[in-house]
């Protein structure tokens, strides 16, 4: 199944009420395995040009979802409904440890593709740093198409 989906993940973040949106459309293998939901791609990393992050968004059940950046700042994302987890994340000024608590996740992901919304909030010494959405789509992609991103 490599490669034969679409991912559009559209991001927003609100800071001191400044919202700052990120938009990543590329392709990714899609896989279902016990249960679990497995959306793995190349990103495009901002920092260093000339490389691509590789990212995959695991989904457990309808409550949790977790996703782990690898590269040069590796760094794992828990969002569990109604939770609050600590994360760790490397950044060019060092390592950080960032309490995650998530509102809310809502997915209709299928065998076919779908879409998985999430909501959650950023803490860093247990003050608010930022409220943060992200809304995901999946869909197959046509055959022969040639795409913006696209890792083959």
């Amino acid at each position: 199944m490599h490669n034969e989906y679409l991912v559009s993940i559209i991001g927003t973040q609100i800071v001191d009420g400044e919202a700052d949106n990120i938009e990543v459309l590329t392709t990714c293998d899609y896989v279902s395995e016990n249960g679990d939901i497995y959306i793995k791609y190349k990103e495009y990393d901002s920092d260093s040009p000339d490389q691509f992050v590789s990212s995959v968004v695991k989904i457990e059940g309808e409550n949790k979802v977790t996703i782990v950046h690898s590269g040069d700042r590796p760094s794992q994302l828990m969002l569990e409904k109604g939770r609050r987890h600590h994360c760790h994340y490397k950044t060019i000024m060092g390592d950080l440890l960032i309490g995650v608590f998530t509102d809310s996740i809502k997915s209709s992901l299928t065998d076919k593709g779908g879409n998985l919304w999430v909501k959650y909030t950023l803490d860093f010494n247990s003050g608010l740093v930022s409220q943060n959405e992200f809304k995901l789509n999946i869909k197959k992609k046509i055959k022969g198409a040639s795409y913006v991103g696209d890792c083959n």
